[in-house]
């Protein structure tokens, strides 16, 4: 069960912005109706107040708990509330659906959620304890008559199983209750120190168990929660349309709180999987904003006119795993010597230019204890070439993997393999290019058929266990549907990543964490690539807009100006 988990979260969770690329059908701007374009706030037609948000592909389940993928998640956001959220622009843990951050009790084995009075569903049902009862029973317990539905790609919980380890008596939330009417008191077997970031994420949002129980099945497709914005319809492949609530609970709240507006009548999320055609019909007024903008298009977008670049605070990491089961990549010094070979700073500003710095350890700086410490191995040729002597290696004649699609950690695969090629040829290292169709591609490395590939990963929740524990701990390193493509293995790691999982004195999980980087980056089991912050183009009539690092934002807090135009 736990396995099964990992592998659904692996292969959705990279279904990032973009993802649909390979074999797609061109849509250009489906969905845009000739010459359309984007009204300012008092635009013409009784269309005007529509935010339109292009991205690379479609949402594959609007069931929170069902899916994996980002694309999903970004509408989810709009639908649903948590109990609690992440901050605009950050992954700081704020109230939602709680009217507090509750501190841990008992050692960090409970946690009390004082819910908000007065909260309604989309439904017209009322949120309270009860409600939020039922969604942590239907997500925990497999033998619960509603622990289905997210249609044919649903991954049957598969956030749940990976967040909190397992289901059943194998999870760690040991009991929900209902203290009273708007009161939740829940109990964990042992301390989790990402827990409150664990329930800040989307996947994690409270959905009204009525329209559950009245059609589990189809859920996923008719989603009911309490957010900002309602579900109208879903044109599959082409757009998803919502409209707003007037009387959205987080009316009245800041917008450093997460609240403010609904602005904007409706929100429609285009797919236009083309990177190409998504530029274009941004810059032709056809989307109110876009985003999985390839790093050539940010000066483009720049420069036209009436247009604007946001960005998405870094929190993701690319890199090149070296398989440390298969020789010679079982010796440290091999590994190193790879580091050393490749010139990074070269290659990261060549393929991310302004969108992404240099990695120097194994997540990025936005994440807590974050080791800025740390440098990077130096480009140096001769070193590399005089370690692979001592380890004895020569003529070595490896794959070097490339995935065969852009993805917001890496918008190059195959430029950047090309450029490692070339590094490596001049310390000896007679590399292979090799890649797949996308899906075959994460299933192969995931099966540590490869020597050497590129892959990356964008963080959930802003935790260090998400990225260390979750990329670089034996567990991981399954036979099949390895989130650990390294197939790295240090019993050593391991229970330094274990501790710090454990326990909620941040004190101790900043010293864990340190060692925990210190020893990744000396063993080299990656040569980490960049921090990326995807880019966002927006038109400049969009005030409000605060992207989040986790690769969606709410849109409540939008409004269009009406700065010029008629």
């Amino acid at each position: 069960m736990a396995r099964r988990s990992i592998q659904i979260s692996r292969r959705d969770f990279l279904k990032l912005s973009g993802a649909g690329l390979s074999g797609a059908v061109l849509l250009g701007v489906a969905g845009c109706g000739e010459g359309e374009t984007i009204q300012s706030g008092g635009g013409q037609g009784g269309g005007g107040n529509i935010f339109t948000f292009g991205r690379g592909a479609d949402s594959v389940s609007l069931d929170p708990i069902n899916q994996a993928d980002t694309e999903s998640s970004k509408v989810c956001r709009q639908i649903f509330d948590g109990l609690l959220d992440f901050a605009p622009e950050s992954t700081d843990v704020i109230p939602a659906l709680a009217t507090e951050v509750p501190e841990p009790e008992d050692g960090g084995l409970s946690y009390t959620f004082d819910l908000r009075d007065g909260v309604k569903f989309h439904d017209g049902t009322e949120f309270n304890a009860d409600a939020v009862v039922f969604n942590f029973e239907r997500w925990r317990f497999t033998d619960n008559p509603y622990h289905k539905g997210g249609g044919s790609q649903t991954t049957e919980f598969s956030y749940y199983s990976a967040m909190f380890n397992g289901f059943d008596d194998d999870s760690v939330i040991e009991k929900v209750e209902a203290v009273d009417e708007y009161t939740v008191r829940v109990t964990l077997k042992e301390p989790q120190g990402p827990f409150l970031k664990n329930i800040a994420m989307s996947t994690f949002a409270i959905a009204s168990p009525k329209a559950i129980k009245e059609n589990v099945e189809n859920f996923w497709q008719e989603p009911v929660g309490t957010g900002a914005f309602k579900f109208v319809t879903w044109d599959k492949g082409s757009q998803i349309k919502l409209e707003k609530i007037d009387d959205w609970w987080g009316s009245d709240l800041s917008e450093g709180e997460g609240g403010g507006g609904p602005f904007v009548d409706q929100v429609v999320f285009r797919s236009i999987p083309d990177n190409t055609s998504r530029t274009a019909a941004l810059t032709g007024g056809q989307l109110s904003a876009a985003d999985g903008l390839p790093p050539d298009d940010v000066p483009t977008v720049q420069q036209a006119e009436g247009l604007k670049i946001d960005y998405r605070p870094p929190l993701t990491i690319g890199y090149l795993a070296m398989n440390v089961q298969k020789e010679p990549f079982d010796d440290p010094r091999v590994r190193q010597a790879i580091n050393m070979a490749i010139d990074m700073p070269k290659i990261v500003d060549a393929f991310f230019g302004d969108t992404g710095d240099v990695a120097t350890t194994y997540m990025p700086p936005t994440v807590p204890f974050f080791d800025d410490q740390i440098e990077r191995y130096p480009f140096d040729p001769d070193g590399a070439r005089q370690m692979l002597q001592e380890a004895g290696v020569e003529n070595l004649e490896p794959t070097l993997w490339y995935m065969p699609i852009p993805r917001p950690y890496m918008p190059d695969g195959k430029g950047i393999a090309q450029a490692m090629q070339q590094d490596l040829k001049e310390v000896g290292v007679n590399a292979k290019l090799v890649t797949y169709e996308w899906g075959t591609y994460l299933e192969r490395t995931g099966s540590g058929e490869h020597d050497m590939a590129l892959l990356g990963w964008t963080g959930d929740n802003g935790d260090p266990d998400n990225f260390l524990n979750v990329l670089l701990s034996s567990k991981t390193a399954t036979e099949k549907d390895a989130l650990n493509i390294a197939y790295y293995k240090n019993p050593e790691v391991d229970k330094i990543l274990d501790q710090a999982q454990t326990t909620i004195d941040e004190n101790e999980r900043q010293d864990l964490y340190f060692q925990a980087q210190e020893m990744l980056v000396e063993d080299a089991p990656w040569v980490p690539i960049a921090y990326a912050k995807p880019p966002v183009g927006l038109q400049d009539q969009v005030q409000g807009y605060h992207p989040n690092p986790t690769g969606g934002e709410p849109f409540n807090s939008v409004e269009l100006g009406g700065g010029g135009g008629a």
